[in-house]
Protein backbone atom coordinates (compact mmCIF):
# COMPACT_ATOMS: atom_id res chain seq x y z
CA UNK A 1 0.00 0.00 0.00
CA UNK A 2 1.22 3.48 -0.82
CA UNK A 3 0.54 6.53 1.31
CA UNK A 4 -0.68 9.63 -0.49
CA UNK A 5 1.86 12.40 0.06
CA UNK A 6 -1.08 14.70 0.73
CA UNK A 7 -2.35 12.56 3.57
CA UNK A 8 -4.72 15.11 5.09
CA UNK A 9 -6.77 17.94 3.61
CA UNK A 10 -9.47 20.19 5.02
CA UNK A 11 -12.66 21.93 3.95
CA UNK A 12 -15.49 23.69 5.78
CA UNK A 13 -19.21 23.30 5.12
CA UNK A 14 -21.40 25.65 7.13
CA UNK A 15 -20.29 25.35 10.75
CA UNK A 16 -18.67 21.94 10.23
CA UNK A 17 -14.93 21.57 9.66
CA UNK A 18 -14.01 18.46 7.65
CA UNK A 19 -10.59 16.82 7.55
CA UNK A 20 -9.83 14.13 5.01
CA UNK A 21 -7.24 11.60 6.22
CA UNK A 22 -5.83 9.39 3.45
CA UNK A 23 -4.17 6.12 4.54
CA UNK A 24 -3.22 5.21 0.99
CA UNK A 25 -4.06 6.02 -2.61
CA UNK A 26 -2.69 3.64 -5.21
CA UNK A 27 -3.46 1.32 -8.14
CA UNK A 28 -5.32 -1.59 -6.61
CA UNK A 29 -7.19 -4.11 -8.79
CA UNK A 30 -8.19 -4.65 -12.42
CA UNK A 31 -11.82 -3.55 -12.95
CA UNK A 32 -12.94 -7.11 -13.69
CA UNK A 33 -11.87 -8.15 -10.17
CA UNK A 34 -14.09 -5.53 -8.59
CA UNK A 35 -16.80 -4.69 -11.13
CA UNK A 36 -17.57 -7.95 -12.91
CA UNK A 37 -20.66 -6.42 -14.55
CA UNK A 38 -18.75 -3.56 -16.20
CA UNK A 39 -17.35 -3.89 -19.69
CA UNK A 40 -13.82 -2.71 -20.32
CA UNK A 41 -15.05 0.07 -22.59
CA UNK A 42 -16.42 2.13 -19.70
CA UNK A 43 -12.88 2.79 -18.48
CA UNK A 44 -11.47 3.60 -21.91
CA UNK A 45 -14.46 5.77 -22.83
CA UNK A 46 -13.94 7.89 -19.72
CA UNK A 47 -10.14 7.75 -19.58
CA UNK A 48 -9.79 11.51 -20.15
CA UNK A 49 -11.14 12.25 -16.66
CA UNK A 50 -10.68 8.93 -14.82
CA UNK A 51 -6.89 9.01 -15.24
CA UNK A 52 -4.78 9.38 -13.22
CA UNK A 53 -6.78 9.68 -9.98
CA UNK A 54 -9.24 6.82 -10.52
CA UNK A 55 -7.79 4.69 -13.31
CA UNK A 56 -4.30 3.71 -14.45
CA UNK A 57 -4.56 3.08 -18.21
CA UNK A 58 -1.06 1.62 -18.64
CA UNK A 59 -1.54 -1.05 -16.00
CA UNK A 60 -5.29 -1.34 -16.48
CA UNK A 61 -5.88 -0.95 -12.75
CA UNK A 62 -8.43 0.90 -10.66
CA UNK A 63 -6.85 3.59 -8.52
CA UNK A 64 -8.39 3.49 -5.07
CA UNK A 65 -8.08 5.58 -1.92
CA UNK A 66 -8.53 4.34 1.62
CA UNK A 67 -9.56 7.36 3.63
CA UNK A 68 -11.42 8.51 6.70
CA UNK A 69 -13.13 11.78 7.46
CA UNK A 70 -12.94 13.81 10.68
CA UNK A 71 -15.78 16.24 11.34
CA UNK A 72 -15.70 18.99 13.95
CA UNK A 73 -19.38 19.56 14.60
CA UNK A 74 -21.25 21.08 17.52
CA UNK A 75 -18.13 21.15 19.67
CA UNK A 76 -17.45 17.45 19.15
CA UNK A 77 -15.02 15.46 17.02
CA UNK A 78 -16.59 12.78 14.83
CA UNK A 79 -14.51 10.17 12.97
CA UNK A 80 -16.13 8.52 9.94
CA UNK A 81 -14.68 5.02 9.36
CA UNK A 82 -11.37 3.78 10.74
CA UNK A 83 -9.46 2.14 7.89
CA UNK A 84 -7.88 -1.30 7.77
CA UNK A 85 -5.96 -1.46 11.04
CA UNK A 86 -2.44 -2.53 11.82
CA UNK A 87 -1.03 -6.04 11.95
CA UNK A 88 -4.39 -7.79 11.55
CA UNK A 89 -4.84 -11.39 10.50
CA UNK A 90 -6.83 -11.11 7.28
CA UNK A 91 -6.12 -14.30 5.30
CA UNK A 92 -7.38 -14.13 1.76
CA UNK A 93 -7.75 -10.34 1.91
CA UNK A 94 -4.71 -9.43 -0.16
CA UNK A 95 -2.99 -6.23 1.02
CA UNK A 96 -5.10 -6.07 4.19
CA UNK A 97 -3.47 -9.21 5.61
CA UNK A 98 -0.88 -8.20 8.25
CA UNK A 99 -0.82 -4.69 6.75
CA UNK A 100 1.06 -1.93 8.51
CA UNK A 101 -0.62 1.43 8.93
CA UNK A 102 0.29 4.86 10.28
CA UNK A 103 -3.34 5.88 10.68
CA UNK A 104 -3.05 7.26 14.22
CA UNK A 105 0.06 9.21 13.22
CA UNK A 106 -1.82 10.63 10.24
CA UNK A 107 -4.62 11.73 12.55
CA UNK A 108 -2.11 13.29 14.94
CA UNK A 109 -0.47 15.25 12.11
CA UNK A 110 -3.92 16.67 11.36
CA UNK A 111 -4.33 17.67 15.02
CA UNK A 112 -6.62 14.81 16.01
CA UNK A 113 -5.66 12.60 18.97
CA UNK A 114 -7.45 9.41 20.09
CA UNK A 115 -8.65 10.85 23.39
CA UNK A 116 -10.24 13.81 21.60
CA UNK A 117 -12.59 11.74 19.41
CA UNK A 118 -16.16 11.81 20.76
CA UNK A 119 -17.96 9.75 18.11
CA UNK A 120 -16.75 7.00 15.77
CA UNK A 121 -19.01 6.07 12.87
CA UNK A 122 -18.64 2.72 11.14
CA UNK A 123 -20.67 3.15 7.95
CA UNK A 124 -20.60 -0.66 7.71
CA UNK A 125 -18.49 -3.50 9.09
CA UNK A 126 -16.15 -4.36 6.23
CA UNK A 127 -12.43 -4.88 6.77
CA UNK A 128 -11.32 -1.43 5.58
CA UNK A 129 -13.83 0.55 7.65
CA UNK A 130 -13.34 -0.85 11.17
CA UNK A 131 -9.65 -1.76 11.45
CA UNK A 132 -8.61 1.10 13.70
CA UNK A 133 -11.65 0.73 15.95
CA UNK A 134 -9.20 -1.02 18.25
CA UNK A 135 -5.51 -1.41 18.97
CA UNK A 136 -3.37 -4.06 20.59
CA UNK A 137 -2.61 -3.28 24.22
CA UNK A 138 -0.51 -5.97 25.91
CA UNK A 139 -2.02 -8.69 23.75
CA UNK A 140 -5.61 -7.49 24.12
CA UNK A 141 -7.70 -5.59 21.58
CA UNK A 142 -9.04 -2.42 23.20
CA UNK A 143 -10.87 0.63 21.79
CA UNK A 144 -8.44 2.95 20.01
CA UNK A 145 -10.61 5.94 20.92
CA UNK A 146 -11.20 5.56 24.65
CA UNK A 147 -13.71 8.38 25.09
CA UNK A 148 -15.76 7.74 21.96
CA UNK A 149 -19.23 6.40 21.38
CA UNK A 150 -19.05 3.98 18.44
CA UNK A 151 -22.13 4.11 16.18
CA UNK A 152 -22.56 0.70 14.52
CA UNK A 153 -25.41 -0.32 12.17
CA UNK A 154 -27.50 -2.89 14.02
CA UNK A 155 -28.15 -4.95 10.88
CA UNK A 156 -24.42 -5.33 10.23
CA UNK A 157 -23.71 -6.13 13.87
CA UNK A 158 -26.27 -8.93 13.69
CA UNK A 159 -25.09 -10.23 10.31
CA UNK A 160 -21.35 -10.20 11.03
CA UNK A 161 -21.59 -11.01 14.73
CA UNK A 162 -22.18 -14.26 16.62
CA UNK A 163 -25.99 -13.99 16.37
CA UNK A 164 -25.83 -14.68 12.65
CA UNK A 165 -22.62 -16.71 12.98
CA UNK A 166 -20.26 -14.15 11.47
CA UNK A 167 -21.82 -13.45 8.11
CA UNK A 168 -23.42 -16.89 7.83
CA UNK A 169 -19.91 -18.32 7.84
CA UNK A 170 -19.35 -17.29 4.21
CA UNK A 171 -15.70 -16.46 4.92
CA UNK A 172 -13.61 -17.03 8.02
CA UNK A 173 -12.16 -13.53 7.90
CA UNK A 174 -15.56 -12.05 8.86
CA UNK A 175 -15.25 -13.71 12.26
CA UNK A 176 -11.71 -12.38 12.70
CA UNK A 177 -12.80 -8.85 11.79
CA UNK A 178 -15.66 -8.95 14.25
CA UNK A 179 -13.61 -10.44 17.07
CA UNK A 180 -10.71 -7.98 16.91
CA UNK A 181 -12.45 -4.81 15.72
CA UNK A 182 -16.08 -4.92 16.89
CA UNK A 183 -16.49 -7.26 19.86
CA UNK A 184 -13.99 -5.28 22.00
CA UNK A 185 -16.13 -2.17 21.49
CA UNK A 186 -19.12 -4.01 22.92
CA UNK A 187 -17.05 -5.36 25.78
CA UNK A 188 -15.91 -1.84 26.67
CA UNK A 189 -19.52 -0.59 26.70
CA UNK A 190 -18.83 1.93 23.92
CA UNK A 191 -21.01 0.43 21.16
CA UNK A 192 -24.31 2.06 20.18
CA UNK A 193 -26.40 0.07 17.70
CA UNK A 194 -28.84 1.97 15.50
CA UNK A 195 -31.21 1.29 12.62
CA UNK A 196 -33.11 3.42 10.13
CA UNK A 197 -32.07 6.94 11.11
CA UNK A 198 -29.87 8.23 13.91
CA UNK A 199 -29.39 11.92 14.64
CA UNK A 200 -25.93 12.79 15.97
CA UNK A 201 -26.37 16.53 16.36
CA UNK A 202 -28.09 19.45 14.67
CA UNK A 203 -25.87 19.06 11.58
CA UNK A 204 -25.31 15.29 11.24
CA UNK A 205 -27.69 12.37 10.66
CA UNK A 206 -27.03 8.73 9.85
CA UNK A 207 -29.35 6.95 7.42
CA UNK A 208 -29.56 3.31 6.37
CA UNK A 209 -28.69 2.58 2.72
CA UNK A 210 -28.59 -1.24 2.64
CA UNK A 211 -27.41 -3.54 -0.10
CA UNK A 212 -23.63 -3.44 -0.03
CA UNK A 213 -24.08 -4.95 3.43
CA UNK A 214 -27.33 -5.36 5.38
CA UNK A 215 -26.54 -2.28 7.48
CA UNK A 216 -24.66 -0.07 5.03
CA UNK A 217 -25.29 3.57 5.84
CA UNK A 218 -24.61 7.13 4.75
CA UNK A 219 -23.99 10.22 6.84
CA UNK A 220 -25.87 13.38 5.90
CA UNK A 221 -24.54 16.84 6.73
CA UNK A 222 -26.71 19.98 6.67
CA UNK A 223 -25.29 23.22 8.04
CA UNK A 224 -26.34 26.67 6.94
CA UNK A 225 -26.85 26.45 3.19
CA UNK A 226 -24.34 23.62 2.74
CA UNK A 227 -25.23 19.97 2.24
CA UNK A 228 -23.11 16.82 1.93
CA UNK A 229 -23.52 13.07 2.07
CA UNK A 230 -20.72 10.73 3.13
CA UNK A 231 -21.54 7.59 1.17
CA UNK A 232 -19.19 4.93 2.57
CA UNK A 233 -19.14 1.99 0.16
CA UNK A 234 -22.30 2.94 -1.68
CA UNK A 235 -19.82 3.88 -4.43
CA UNK A 236 -16.25 2.71 -5.02
CA UNK A 237 -15.63 4.50 -8.31
CA UNK A 238 -17.12 7.63 -9.89
CA UNK A 239 -18.23 5.51 -12.87
CA UNK A 240 -21.03 4.30 -10.57
CA UNK A 241 -22.46 7.81 -10.68
CA UNK A 242 -22.82 7.41 -14.45
CA UNK A 243 -24.28 3.91 -14.00
CA UNK A 244 -25.93 3.47 -10.58
CA UNK A 245 -26.80 -0.15 -11.42
CA UNK A 246 -23.10 -1.02 -11.49
CA UNK A 247 -22.39 -2.96 -8.31
CA UNK A 248 -19.07 -3.98 -6.86
CA UNK A 249 -18.41 -7.68 -6.39
CA UNK A 250 -18.60 -7.04 -2.64
CA UNK A 251 -22.28 -6.01 -2.67
CA UNK A 252 -24.17 -8.72 -0.80
CA UNK A 253 -27.58 -7.73 -2.21
CA UNK A 254 -26.88 -6.20 -5.64
CA UNK A 255 -30.44 -5.16 -6.51
CA UNK A 256 -30.92 -3.51 -3.14
CA UNK A 257 -27.51 -1.82 -3.37
CA UNK A 258 -28.38 -0.35 -6.79
CA UNK A 259 -31.71 0.95 -5.45
CA UNK A 260 -29.97 2.59 -2.48
CA UNK A 261 -27.35 4.09 -4.81
CA UNK A 262 -29.94 5.56 -7.15
CA UNK A 263 -31.93 6.98 -4.23
CA UNK A 264 -28.93 8.63 -2.61
CA UNK A 265 -27.61 9.99 -5.92
CA UNK A 266 -31.03 11.39 -6.78
CA UNK A 267 -31.27 13.23 -3.50
CA UNK A 268 -27.70 14.49 -3.80
CA UNK A 269 -28.52 15.93 -7.22
CA UNK A 270 -31.85 17.44 -6.18
CA UNK A 271 -30.67 18.90 -2.87
CA UNK A 272 -27.19 19.91 -4.08
CA UNK A 273 -25.48 17.65 -1.60
CA UNK A 274 -21.73 17.29 -2.08
CA UNK A 275 -20.98 13.58 -2.46
CA UNK A 276 -18.14 12.56 -0.13
CA UNK A 277 -16.95 8.98 -0.78
CA UNK A 278 -14.70 6.59 1.09
CA UNK A 279 -12.62 5.40 -1.84
CA UNK A 280 -12.38 8.05 -4.57
CA UNK A 281 -8.97 9.53 -5.13
CA UNK A 282 -8.17 12.97 -6.45
CA UNK A 283 -10.15 15.80 -4.93
CA UNK A 284 -12.18 13.22 -3.06
CA UNK A 285 -15.62 14.86 -3.23
CA UNK A 286 -17.86 15.77 -6.14
CA UNK A 287 -21.19 17.34 -7.01
CA UNK A 288 -23.82 15.23 -8.77
CA UNK A 289 -26.15 16.38 -11.56
CA UNK A 290 -29.18 14.76 -13.15
CA UNK A 291 -28.72 13.89 -16.83
CA UNK A 292 -31.84 12.54 -18.47
CA UNK A 293 -32.87 9.46 -16.54
CA UNK A 294 -29.38 9.15 -15.06
CA UNK A 295 -26.65 11.23 -13.48
CA UNK A 296 -23.49 13.10 -14.38
CA UNK A 297 -20.54 14.41 -12.43
CA UNK A 298 -20.49 18.07 -11.54
CA UNK A 299 -17.48 20.03 -10.23
CA UNK A 300 -15.01 18.38 -7.91
CA UNK A 301 -14.56 19.96 -4.48
CA UNK A 302 -11.19 21.42 -3.60
CA UNK A 303 -9.64 20.86 -0.18
CA UNK A 304 -6.60 22.55 1.28
CA UNK A 305 -3.88 21.16 3.58
CA UNK A 306 -5.08 20.20 7.03
CA UNK A 307 -3.77 22.61 9.63
CA UNK A 308 -2.94 21.02 12.98
CA UNK A 309 -2.56 24.44 14.61
CA UNK A 310 -4.91 25.22 17.53
CA UNK A 311 -8.38 26.26 16.42
CA UNK A 312 -10.74 28.72 18.07
CA UNK A 313 -12.56 26.87 20.85
CA UNK A 314 -16.31 26.43 20.53
CA UNK A 315 -18.91 25.94 23.18
CA UNK A 316 -18.84 22.33 24.31
CA UNK A 317 -15.22 21.64 23.34
CA UNK A 318 -13.47 19.31 25.75
CA UNK A 319 -10.34 20.77 27.36
CA UNK A 320 -7.15 18.99 26.25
Amino acid sequence: MTNDDKSAQRMTLGDVEIIRVVEWHAPFLPPSAFFAEAGGEVWKDNEDWLAPDHWEPDGGLLVTALQSWVLRSGGRTVLVDTGAGDGRERPGMGPFHQARSEFLDLLARAGVHPQDVDVVINTHLHVDHVGWNTLDEDGQWVPAFPNAQYLIPAADDFHYGPDNAYGNGAQEVDRLIYEDSVAPIHQAGQAVLWDGHHRIDEHLTLESAPGHTPGSSVLRLASGGDRAVFVGDLLHSPVQILDPCLNSNACLAPRQAAASRRRILGRAADERELLVPAHFGGAGAVEVRRKGAGFALGPWAAAGPANPAPRTPRSGDRPS
